[in-house]
């Protein structure tokens, strides 16, 4: 395999990546100081500025979570630090007429696994079709995403919403050396899925990221993954106890434990805030706080959001993922039950009644899949369409192997037409015989999408504007159509419903 060296000079330094299959690969250039010693628990300062080359050939750390979350392959997993705050670009090798859109993924994993190195984010064949390509990391769970502010001491200072901080950095970084790299400034667009999805749609409603994005796509986002600073000082107290802090010496006390018992601790507290029914995940964006002053839906409906163009959507069966991996989804009678038992009377009966068949296990495994991420989609396009244009998609392709195995097109699973992982050697296990040339095709659609999207903010002509009388929906599958208001009744049931007042 041909590859030899190629340099950039960025704001900090000159950056050597090096060239394979007809793209240039820069991994793990630092967008920040290291979050270290003093620096924990602190919003991110600039990177420092280095003499010489920097080599940028291999990636470096993720964040610091369960091991088991790192593996980058059978037998390898990346190495963890709090020195994490690092983006990779991939831009295409052949020199271009004119500057390329820049496409900026967030990672998912929520808010508490995940890594920009993962092998399905490698971005290649989007920046071979016309992007300079950036996959940014982020502090994760304890140390980036639990809302610690309110331990804050004079002593020991305790910045809020880190990770946005950090992804808020990654984007200036971008906007000051998009152009080294042949990108264009002044056309980013940020896209990610899952918990990903939901640090797009917070950071259109974070002041300190106006003008850092021109687009935005929220693939998958998710209901109940945002808090008031009220709920969030509750976790922030009981994060302490696991640690056996008490009032003061609590913040001292974060200072000091190492990273691997914030993230055991981070378990046990995710654990006790579903018990006890808290009205949030542990973890995840806080408004009411001196960075992220809104609710990111409360803005986007209020029109005091980032106005720009958005694609947002979700997958057909979102939810049949977590009845194996991850069951953090009320997917169960039980579950769902539970979930109710604190919900206003008379709710209940009207949610399920969109569910015909409750309690089977299709129509509980389609509901908790509502619940967490149809009723983040459908908010979200109500709110944000009001003020910018907005498209919306549902995702129903998933080859015979996905639907042998019981997933379907579960959560993620657009992913793999997104980075086109079908014509992998590992995507081509889930796309054998006549599948191949469907699953290629479907990729080449969604990808061909997301570029026109990212170049000129519409996603192809034939995909209409989300509005409140028609709610035009385009479903991608082997053969793409577009629905108005598919499962109305869905939608309407969950409109009501909001899991942070409980």
């Amino acid at each position: 395999m041909h590859e030899h060296t190629v340099r950039v000079k960025t704001a900090s330094g000159v950056v050597e990546g090096f060239t394979r299959d007809g793209v240039h690969r820069w991994r793990s250039i630092p967008y920040a100081k290291p979050p270290v010693g003093a620096l924990r628990y602190r919003a991110p300062q600039p990177v420092r500025p280095w003499s010489g080359v920097r080599h940028c050939h291999g990636f470096g750390y993720c964040a610091p979570q369960q091991r088991m979350y790192t593996i980058l392959r059978p037998g390898k997993y990346q190495p963890m630090s709090e020195d994490c705050l690092t983006l990779n670009v991939v831009a295409p090798a052949r020199p271009q007429a004119e500057r390329l859109p820049v496409m900026v993924f967030i990672h998912g994993g929520g808010y508490m696994l995940g890594s920009s190195a993962t092998p399905i984010y490698d971005g290649a064949s989007l920046a071979r079709k016309g992007c300079v390509y950036v996959s940014v990391n982020y502090r994760l769970g304890p140390l980036g995403c639990l809302e610690l502010s309110s331990l804050s001491t004079p002593g020991t200072p305790i910045d809020d919403n880190l990770f946005l901080r950090d992804l808020v950095m990654a984007l200036r970084w971008v906007r000051d050396n998009a152009e080294a790299f042949g990108g264009d400034p002044d056309n980013v667009t940020i896209f990610g899925e899952s918990a990903g999805a939901h640090a797009v749609g917070t950071l259109l409603a974070t002041p300190d990221a106006d003008g850092l994005f021109a687009r935005a796509i929220a693939q998958s986002p998710s209901s109940g993954m945002t808090r008031g600073a009220d709920i969030a000082e509750q976790y922030a107290q009981r994060f302490a106890r696991q640690l056996g802090a008490e009032g003061r010496d609590a913040a001292e006390v974060l200072m000091r434990t190492r990273p691997a018992d914030l993230v055991n601790a981070l378990e046990h507290l995710i654990l006790e805030g579903q018990r006890d029914m808290l009205g949030a995940f542990a973890i995840g964006p806080t408004y009411g706080t001196e960075y992220l002053p809104l609710d990111p839906v409360e803005a986007m409906r209020t029109g005091r959001a980032h106005r720009v163009p958005l694609i947002v959507g979700t997958n057909a069966d979102e939810g049949r993922l977590f009845t194996r991996f991850l069951k953090l989804l009320p997917t169960t009678e039980t579950a769902i039950e539970r979930l109710f038992s604190q919900a206003e009377p008379g709710e209940r009966e009207r949610i399920l009644a969109a569910y015909p068949g409750y309690p089977n296990s299709a129509a509980c495994v389609r509901l908790g899949g509502d619940f967490i991420f149809g009723s983040a989609m459908w908010q979200i396009a109500q709110a944000h369409s009001r003020h910018a244009p907005t498209h919306v998609y549902r995702y129903d392709y998933a080859t015979r192997a996905l639907h042998l195995t019981g997933l379907g097109a579960t959560h993620a699973m657009e992913l793999l037409a997104v980075f086109d992982v079908y014509r992998s050697r590992f995507g081509r296990l889930l796309a054998a015989g006549v599948d191949a040339r469907t699953a290629g095709k479907v990729s080449d659609d969604i990808q061909a999408r997301w570029l026109a999207f990212a170049a000129q903010g519409v996603p192809g002509e034939d995909w209409p504007r989300y509005d409140h009388d028609e709610r035009p929906v385009m479903v991608l599958d082997r053969r793409r159509r577009v629905e108005y208001d598919p499962h109305a009744e869905r939608r309407q049931a969950w409109e009501t419903f909001s899991l942070a007042s409980r």
